[in-house]
């Protein structure tokens, strides 16, 4: 594969419009760095941090020119291309933090369940998980050294990020890694994983259980690598019903979060489970500091119900990022952050990711409107 050098901003400065200027940082005024660390531990900012899930990729024209040289498991792997991929929008937009350019599955392929993304769209994976021989197949010991790609990435990146902007590891749940890994494909219904759980729920847990600890691994790996904080994306907690989300789902995410505790107990981890806001005690219980909220969910109404000392992320809706104006982008920005007023651990995301179909002048209607937020 041909080595790609990182761009420097000033290069990315010439060769993008609508790049964000670098301003500079007053006597005393926090580092983004310092900002989104501040706000992940409940304590005072200036204004709330901003991110946006999936903001590497996709809606960037300097990644779509990579795209026509790169497939999407080439420029994961590499990692000049992965911390380039990574760095694209916090040169354009200014983002408080950068997430690092990666995909949940690297983690089944690393067990040994190669995964690759057909030309119409969507995953394949090269067989699923179906039977106890099948997760016995899966192995867990070799998954970081499998996954040394990432670790590279993670410390180019703290490099050319410095203390300036946070940077953000990330892994999927085993609860969604599962249902993947079951269907072995993108499908309109993810079905498998629900029914062995509730047919055969000692089998599901020996793949949660495999799972957890193939996740943990990576989890410590990136701390390793330099990374400021952990999301764990649960984006199909949302299939399970509420009264079986704690034993399908939350208690695996809890298992990893406390064993992340030692000796880490420093670095922030948010959960994001998509569609279970009913559950607020389970997700609670996990233990994460900071709880991602989906865009179906009131933030006003989370800040009653989750405890001050866990942060609250979230939670514009995306459609509006790909379907909306600048100004009104700006106006519904800004009713989030009223919402969140006065509340400490507030970081600014949106509800779930950029589409592929995100506009600029909107992402950057939204960045401006957080950071003039007094």
């Amino acid at each position: 594969m041909n080595e790609v050098k990182l761009m420097s901003k000033a290069q990315t400065v010439a060769e993008t419009k609508s790049v964000a200027p670098v301003a500079e940082r007053k006597t005393g005024e926090l580092s983004a760095r310092e900002r989104f660390l501040k706000a992940a531990h409940c304590q005072p900012v200036d204004r709330p941090p901003v991110w946006l899930m999936r903001q590497a990729g996709r809606a960037l024209p300097e990644y779509r020119k990579l795209k026509e040289t790169y497939t999407f498991v080439q420029l994961v792997q590499n990692p000049e291309l992965a911390a380039e991929v990574t760095l694209q929008p916090v040169r354009r937009f200014g983002f408080d933090a950068a997430i690092l350019f990666s995909d949940i599955l690297v983690i089944p392929e690393a067990m040994g369940q190669t995964y690759a993304f057909k030309e119409t769209g969507g995953v394949q994976m090269d067989f699923a998980v179906r039977s106890k021989a099948d997760i016995e197949k899966l192995s867990v010991e070799r998954v970081c050294e499998k996954l040394s790609y990432v670790d590279k990435a993670l410390r180019i990146l703290r490099r050319e990020l410095g203390d300036e902007t946070a940077l953000i590891g990330f892994s999927g749940s085993p609860w969604t890694l599962a249902t993947f890994m079951m269907e072995g494909a993108s499908v309109p219904k993810y079905s498998r994983a629900l029914a062995l759980f509730r047919e055969d729920p000692k089998t599901y847990f020996a793949l949660a259980e495999k799972l957890t600890a193939a996740v943990t691994a990576y989890l410590k790996m990136q701390i390793a690598g330099g990374v400021d904080a952990l999301q764990i994306f649960d984006s199909h907690g949302g299939h399970l019903a509420p009264t079986e989300f704690q034993e399908a789902s939350g208690r695996w995410i809890r298992d990893i979060i406390s064993a992340l505790r030692t000796p880490h107990a420093t670095v922030p981890v948010i959960a994001f489970s998509l569609g279970t806001h009913g559950n607020w005690s389970d997700l609670i219980a996990t233990g994460a500091n900071v709880l991602g909220v989906d865009w179906q969910t009131s933030l006003a109404e989370a800040r009653k119900l989750v405890p001050s000392h866990i942060g609250l992320q979230g939670n514009l809706s995306p459609a509006l990022i790909a379907e909306a104006t600048p100004e009104v982008v700006a106006k519904e920005t800004r009713v989030v952050l009223e919402s969140m007023r006065g509340r400490a651990g507030h970081i600014f995301n949106l509800g779930h990711g950029l589409t592929p179909g995100a506009k600029l002048e909107n992402i950057g209607a939204l960045v401006e409107t957080v950071k003039n937020f007094i």
